[in-house]
């Protein structure tokens, strides 16, 4: 299986685009609140003894959420990883034909495209 970001060389594809919007809203003040308040919800429903399946109830959508966010972060650490190697790559290469002298405008461009290429993927 290729990497997300191997599959849509032309831009984003629909789901790095949903992973980038997700990752911005679970990163957000809102998404804490509501994080605290399902927390706030499993502790008063443990407190006041309703019934297992209320309990079950919010333990799994605990569990769902932590799966998600799970998900989330392995693809945006995934997508990080593969711009700094893009990077790097472009780094030696202008490196390498600076030193042996062959088109070094080339060399030049390939660093402009890199600089942002976090962004891109």
């Amino acid at each position: 299986m290729t990497h997300p970001a191997e599959r849509s060389r032309n831009g984003r594809g629909w789901f790095e685009r949903l992973a980038e919007a997700a990752s911005n809203l679970t990163s957000s003040l809102a998404f804490m609140c509501f994080c605290l308040l399902l927390v706030a919800a499993f502790v008063a429903v443990h407190l006041s003894g309703l019934a297992i399946s209320w309990q079950l109830l919010v333990g799994d959508v605990m569990t769902s959420v932590n799966l998600l966010l799970l998900a989330l972060l392995k693809n945006s650490e995934r997508r990080a990883e593969h711009a700094i190697q893009r990077k790097l790559d472009s780094i030696a290469a202008a490196l390498l034909d600076q030193r042996e002298g062959d088109h070094p405008e080339e060399a030049a461009e390939e660093l402009r495209k890199a600089i942002r290429m976090e962004e891109e993927l």
